[in-house]
């Protein structure tokens, strides 16, 4: 697969570039006491993206941060922020994001009705619009919507809380979603999130993943940006 290059303006601040094998950060698992410490060492890493998840104890069993958080966040970052919604009815909040300061938006297969025209509105927006799936739902289920789709998040834990052991069985599924994709949408972006470490970075990568998610591997090393830098290589 080439690398894939897309270019547009955002927010006054940069270009956002699609390329294979990035790395976003995922501030869950910052430090929220020291939080723009956080973004800072994010923001002078080999870091592509800045992943934000937003949790509303009922899609996922927790509670994590919202519009204003995101807002501010995007004020300090200077990098895409790459805001997933693990939330219900997520139509409602597209323009919300966008104004907040969301450069990509991706929702669960499970959480939308009408998934197509609600990636059709992330895109309306002016924003990267990517599609999740939880481990148990299957990959052939987005056959139809790809053409309509930026980004397959593939969830390698089960989503609401960090720090869980990823899930062996992500690896087929990533294999089986890189063929569908270069068959059907090859400029679709494949994204795993959970569990991903240096120790499996590598395989991700081989198995068709062009970005991944690391919270705990990332804000719990002894040197955050080293770690960013070993996951990329």
């Amino acid at each position: 697969m080439l690398f894939l290059f897309l270019h547009f303006y955002l927010s006054g601040k940069q270009t956002l570039h699609f390329m294979k094998k990035m790395i976003a950060p995922s501030l869950l698992s910052a430090n929220f006491l020291d939080l723009g410490k956080e973004i800072e060492m994010i923001n002078k890493s080999e870091a592509d993206w800045m992943h934000l998840d937003v949790m509303d104890g009922v899609f996922v069993p927790n509670i994590s941060f919202g519009l204003p958080v995101v807002h501010a966040i995007s004020k300090q970052s200077e990098k895409p922020l790459d805001v997933h919604l693990m939330i219900v009815n997520p139509d409602r909040y597209i323009l919300p994001f966008r104004d907040a300061g969301a450069h990509i938006l991706s929702v669960h297969y499970e959480a939308c009705t009408h998934l197509h025209r609600c990636l059709q509105q992330i895109r309306e927006a002016g924003m990267k619009a990517g599609v999740v799936l939880n481990p148990h739902t299957n990959v052939s289920l987005l056959e139809d919507v790809l053409p309509y789709a930026d980004m397959v998040l593939i969830m390698s834990v089960n989503p609401g809380f960090g720090g869980q052991e990823f899930i062996p069985q992500t690896m087929r599924k990533i294999e089986k979603l890189r063929l569908m994709i270069d068959k059907i949408a090859p400029e679709v972006l494949i994204e795993v999130d959970g569990g991903v470490n240096t120790d499996n970075a590598g395989t991700l990568f081989s198995a068709g993943a062009d970005v991944l998610v690391a919270g705990n591997a990332v804000f719990k090393s002894a040197n955050p940006t080293a770690t960013i830098q070993a996951l990329k290589k």
